[in-house]
């Protein structure tokens, strides 16, 4: 079997690559493997907006209750909820039907342990190698089937609790919140007026078809001209399933995930509640990033790109704080994954706080000139073997010499290898990078 799991669990094209066929002999893999070899306490299932969710879900609860696994249905709710409930309802396994910020054909399976974590490389692969076997694994009868429940309370369980960590009031505070047409469309403007705000919604009015399109943590020009237009204090935008967030400043500009981190972590520290005065970041994390935490001596752990790895590595080290770049934060006392309202919640929190504007918070990190770009290939691995592309790399880094930085790595998501330069001048870096991709698109 050709590798199933990325990054971020299994993705692909629904009933293409991603079928029913497929789903079905996932969910029996998944039920025997994490709830009847673990501990039978069942499986709890959330999905996002796509249309597809349905037919996923419908062939995933199969497979489980084939196997004797009682499926507890938590309908349209973020991933990081999933990850909460979970551990909170005292299940063997949670999984998420979503493919995140990707376009609305795709679709995605991912799962969490009982411990509302994702799961290990190892597990991933047994978990594979089971679904070759799935034949061979119990076809229960009668009373040993597993049944379905529904979970009409999931999505409050979930408020109340992020709800808890935050201190203070928004009362006086106009928020534009570009929903994505994802899975946080009711629960986040919900959460964010109970505690006081204004809160003035984009893109929250999902039809199946429409999750991400042209809106979201990847599009954030319409909430930009929301959050200017609207004289707001802030604008959060979140990704379909509401897993990460970026935020956008009183004055329209971006505020990306390594100035989040930054500005967490600057509260955090402020508070005494940033264990050790560690943060936990990725390679892709911006130079300033690095400067910011040096002058707060604050400890920077570098990682791989994906959120698993910056969990694993803050668990390595007793961090509490980590993220990446794309707007994927972990707050580890308040929930075990990256959670897009959590981090909203933060992000609010140091503003009430310190009592100032965003651009401020934003601005105590210098951002440097960074550059990404895709290319698009039929072999990510071959591509980054040639020689050809090889030598390539090696000159543009000679070029920028010790004023900046080129890396080159592939997606664990799409076909695409990205090509990213940070340095001191924006221009040569667009050069730089868009001849990269150019040379890597046609030595394939």
């Amino acid at each position: 079997m050709t590798k199933l799991f990325g990054t971020d669990g299994i993705r692909g094209v629904a009933n293409k690559e991603l079928t029913a066929e497929l789903t079905y002999k996932l969910g029996r893999a998944a039920g025997y493997l994490l709830s009847i070899k673990g501990s039978g306490k069942g499986v709890a299932i959330g999905k996002d907006t796509r249309i597809s969710g349905d037919m996923l879900e419908a062939a995933l609860i199969a497979g489980l209750c084939s196997v004797g696994v009682d499926v507890y249905r938590l309908g349209v709710i973020p991933t990081p909820a999933v990850a909460y409930l979970t551990k909170e309802l005292d299940k063997s396994a949670g999984v998420v039907i979503s493919a995140s910020h990707n376009p609305f054909p795709d679709n995605g399976i991912k799962f969490f342990s009982e411990q509302g974590m994702k799961l290990s490389d190892e597990t991933e692969l047994e978990l594979e190698n089971l679904i070759d076997l799935e034949r061979k694994l119990p076809f229960p009868t009668g009373g040993g089937m597993g049944r379905v429940y529904e979970v009409e309370s999931a999505g409050e369980l979930y408020k109340e609790h992020i709800k808890s960590h935050f201190k203070g009031s928004l009362n006086g505070f106009k928020i534009v919140l570009d929903c994505s047409h994802g899975a946080a469309f009711e629960l986040a403007p919900k959460l964010l007026r109970e505690l006081g705000a204004e809160v003035v919604t984009l893109f929250s009015d999902p039809d199946g078809t429409n999750i991400n399109c042209n809106c979201g943590s990847t599009h954030l020009t319409a909430l930009q001209a929301g959050v200017v237009s609207e004289q707001a204090h802030l604008g959060l935008a979140h990704d379909g399933d509401a897993d990460r967030v970026l935020a956008v400043d009183e004055q329209g500009r971006i505020i990306d995930g390594d100035q989040i981190l930054v500005i967490c972590a600057l509260a955090l520290k402020e508070r005494n509640q940033l264990k050790d005065n560690k943060l936990v970041v990725t390679v892709m994390s911006n130079l300033g990033l690095f400067k910011a935490m040096e002058q707060a001596k604050i400890e920077v752990i570098e990682t791989k790109v994906g959120d698993r790895y910056v969990l694993e590595k803050m668990l390595e080290t007793g961090a509490v704080l980590g993220g990446e770049q794309s707007g994927h934060i972990i707050f580890l006392n308040q929930n075990s994954t990256g959670d897009g309202l959590v981090t909203a919640l933060n992000i609010l929190q140091a503003m009430v706080d310190s009592g100032k504007k965003l651009s401020f918070l934003g601005d105590q990190m210098q951002k440097f000139p960074q550059v990404m770009l895709n290319a698009t290939v039929e072999d990510k691995i071959k591509a980054l073997q040639n020689v050809k592309v090889k030598e390539g790399v090696f000159q543009a880094q000679k070029r920028l010499a010790a004023q900046g930085r080129i890396l080159i790595r592939p997606s664990g998501t799409e076909p695409v290898i990205r090509v990213m330069a940070e340095g001191t001048d924006y221009e040569e870096l667009q050069e730089i990078v868009k001849g990269l991709v150019a040379l890597i698109e046609t030595t394939q």
